[in-house]
């Protein structure tokens, strides 16, 4: 449901940010607003974000190979990556240029005047609809999570890359309209190249965030604490394990969880009967947590007088 609601989200901004980015370029061409220039980088940038964040998608759905034997869906973590570098060249340092040009050479608005206001209150109704469409689509997998939260800790990272996309081209917009319409106003180019500046800020911010957050992704993640708890449940759940002596989880890509373990087992009469046990464990853990599609459990023997096998110095069965 994630990956097919985040699709739908991603497609909603990328045909709203193509439409707006060229409205935003001949209202540029038109008045010569470093705001409008600011925006129409930030629109074709969100573009290209969204393009690759399709093309991640897509190679992520690549069939295992002998190379890469857990697949490629970590892929789609290495292209949201490149979506917080673009943001933070292409968008956020780019407007910051451009506001420190117009502020050492300010002019105002003197033709067309009413084309960029247009342009922008345009903008805002068509970031609304996809910000909406993003909205909606995160609800359907955020459940009672909060938004910070959601963004933090989700793994599909194609909804937060939108979510924060869509969000920030909001404030932009607003931004823009302030710095346009004081220099509207006031005739003084500087509140256009303040306004540019807020953006290149905005956009600088967004894209740290996002860079921090699938970073963290690229590095590996393990299962959320009420996954693991799901987990241990399903393995205690029956009686070919004693306990779990240690368990450790990764997340292979946004809908595969890895889950490696070491289970005490209680003595088993042949090798048939020890292979059935952990069939069976295996089974329940997938029924209680779908993801966790790649599963290893290593049989062992707990002694409670010593403890864990680590602790007595023994390095497995």
């Amino acid at each position: 449901m994630s990956a097919e609601g985040g699709t739908r989200a991603i497609v909603a901004a990328l045909l709203a940010n193509l439409g707006i980015a060229v409205t935003k370029f001949v209202a540029y061409l038109l008045t010569m607003s470093s705001s409008m220039l600011a925006e129409s980088i930030h629109s074709v940038a969100d573009s290209g974000n969204q393009a690759l964040l399709l093309l991640g998608g897509r190679r992520a759905r690549r069939a295992a190979t002998p190379q890469h034997p857990f697949g490629y869906g970590r892929e789609r973590y290495v292209y949201a990556f490149i979506v917080a570098i673009v943001l933070f060249s292409l968008g956020g340092l780019f407007a910051l240029y451009e506001a420190w040009h117009k502020w050492s050479d300010p002019h105002g608005i003197t033709s067309w005047q009413w084309v960029p206001v247009t342009v922008l209150l345009v903008a805002v109704v068509l970031e609304s609809f996809s910000f909406r469409t993003a909205i909606k689509e995160s609800n359907l997998v955020r459940g009672r999570e909060s938004w910070t939260r959601f963004i933090r800790r989700s793994k599909a990272p194609e909804l937060p890359v939108v979510l924060l996309e869509d969000f920030g081209a909001l404030v932009g917009l607003l931004f823009a309209l302030f710095g346009v319409g004081l220099t509207l106003i006031t005739g003084d180019g500087r509140w256009d190249a303040a306004g540019t500046a807020m953006i290149g800020l905005l956009l600088v911010t967004i894209a740290i965030v996002l860079a921090v957050e699938t970073k963290s992704l690229l590095l590996g993640e393990g299962a959320e604490p009420a996954e693991i708890a799901a987990i241990e449940r399903a393995v205690a759940a029956g009686p070919e394990v004693e306990r779990i002596i240690h368990m450790k989880t990764l997340y292979l890509g946004p809908e595969e969880l890895m889950v490696a373990a070491k289970i005490a087992v209680s003595r088993c009469e042949t090798a048939e009967e020890l292979a059935r046990g952990i069939d069976a464990v295996e089974a329940r853990i997938r029924a209680a947590l779908p993801v966790a599609r790649v599963i290893y459990l290593e049989p062992d023997i707990y002694h409670a007088e010593a403890g864990p096998v680590e602790a007595s110095g023994r390095s497995g069965s």
